[in-house]
């Protein structure tokens, strides 16, 4: 079995896909057998290499006491029998799922495959897309069929950026495999690195609707509160003000407002969506939630317009500091980043528009979004905007926000992390 031979390193696995998801599980795996780590992107693996993280999320100790190859080489990747895909699965420009990097990943894994390897798909996909989309490729360039020549299986990846408690080993895994032999041997194999253990799903679209939901459960209570927050703000009451009371009930879910970015949340219900339109449904309650969630940028540029107007007229004489790029607090990953909304509804107006963050990166902002980070601070702010709560932001006070803007300054909290700290100027919060 797969399993007994990864184990006594008789046999490789292979990560395909370095990125955020890849590089995690590939290191953990390495701690316990012998790991090939794949990626497309050669500066990338070099960098590996030297046991450095291109995303910056893990620190250089993280790679000691592995035993790993990166590579950008199809030979070395031939070496593996366990083979593990996980590559992004974004949108287009129309929000249609974009499947080229899983559908590039599956030929890449057809030139590579050999009778009685194991082929397990993590990259977040729409329920029957690994046996529907990707096993199609694999089958054709390798030549060999799966469940004769070959096992598949899904298990979804949980990882989330930034986030030191909600670790690989901590969280459970949900594995899924074509037949009860694949299920058992994914299933051993995660348990490896899984200390909180594996949830074997009855089949791979299981698992993959499973993967679907659970983000889709979040962007639709997100929506909720970000909709709340429109019509608190015309009531003229503080939406967190709102949250903290009803928040004393035992059962109310505790969601908060705010943009919704990032390669998940922001992403995975256009993939249900769109499958749910092949099979001739049109969803309507989770369009709903992306339509509320994907229009706060622009509710929150507006909202600071508007005040500018009031209190200085002419929009274009206006500056706006906005801190924070990322699509969340304390990473460097601008996926998604939704911030870019709201700079983009302020440029519209033709607003001088300075952004910093401490870690999000110049060049990669440039050459996503159009817009780079100012290097200083400046003074004499219209309207400061904190769409993202990094912790470096949190000790700022009153007086700081004073020394950098005019009085008639609005400071957009959107996560109300200065609720009722800010006394000298506007404050408002979504």
């Amino acid at each position: 079995m797969i399993y007994e031979q990864l184990l006594r390193k008789e046999k490789k696995l292979a990560l395909i896909g370095l990125g955020y998801v890849g590089l995690p599980i590939a290191l953990a795996f390495a701690r316990r057998i012998s790991v090939i780590g794949f990626d497309i992107n050669a500066q990338r693996v070099e960098l590996m290499k030297q046991g450095v993280d291109p995303s910056n999320e893990l620190e250089r100790s993280e790679f000691e006491g592995c035993d790993i190859e990166f590579t950008d080489s199809l030979e070395v990747l031939k070496q593996a029998s366990f083979y593990i895909v996980a590559v992004p699965t974004p949108v287009d420009e129309h929000n249609v799922p974009d499947l080229t990097p899983v559908q590039r990943a599956s030929e890449t894994v057809g030139k590579v495959l050999k009778k009685g390897d194991y082929v397990v798909f993590e990259s977040t996909v729409y329920p029957g897309c690994t046996e529907e989309d990707c096993l199609p490729i694999m089958e054709k360039i390798s030549g060999l069929k799966m469940g004769i020549d070959f096992k598949l299986g899904y298990s979804p990846e949980r990882i989330n950026p930034g986030d030191k408690e909600h670790t690989l080993a901590r969280i459970i895994k949900v594995v899924s495999g074509s037949d009860a032999e694949s299920l058992d041997q994914i299933a051993k194999t995660y348990e490896l690195v899984v200390d909180a253990g594996v949830h074997r799903a009855s089949s791979i679209k299981v698992a993959e609707a499973a993967k679907i939901i659970e983000n889709t459960q979040r962007d639709l209570n997100i929506a909720l509160m970000n909709e709340l927050s429109i019509i608190f703000d015309r009531i003229g009451i503080n939406t967190y003000e709102v949250l903290e009371a009803a928040g004393t009930k035992w059962n109310f879910l505790k969601f908060q407002p705010g943009l919704v970015g990032g390669h998940c949340i922001g992403v995975d219900p256009y993939y249900l969506t769109h499958k749910a339109k092949e099979l001739g449904y049109h969803s309507e309650v989770i369009l709903a939630g992306r339509n509320i969630n994907d229009s706060m940028g622009r509710y929150v540029a507006n909202k600071v317009v508007q005040h500018i107007i009031r209190h200085i007229g002419d929009p274009r004489q206006a500056r706006v500091l906005v801190k924070g790029a990322t699509f969340k607090e304390d990473v460097s990953d601008i996926r998604n980043s939704k911030v870019c909304d709201v700079i983009n509804g302020l440029k519209e107006f033709f607003l001088q528009v300075d952004v910093v963050d401490p870690h999000a990166d110049s060049a990669e902002l440039m050459h996503e979004y159009g817009f780079g980070l100012t290097e200083e601070v400046g003074r004499e702010y219209d309207a400061v905007i904190i769409p993202v709560p990094h912790k470096a932001y949190r000790g700022l006070d009153d007086a700081y926000f004073a020394s950098i803007t005019k009085p008639h300054a609005m400071i957009a909290d959107l996560k109300g992390i200065y609720r009722n700290r800010i006394k000298s100027r506007n404050y408002w919060s979504l």
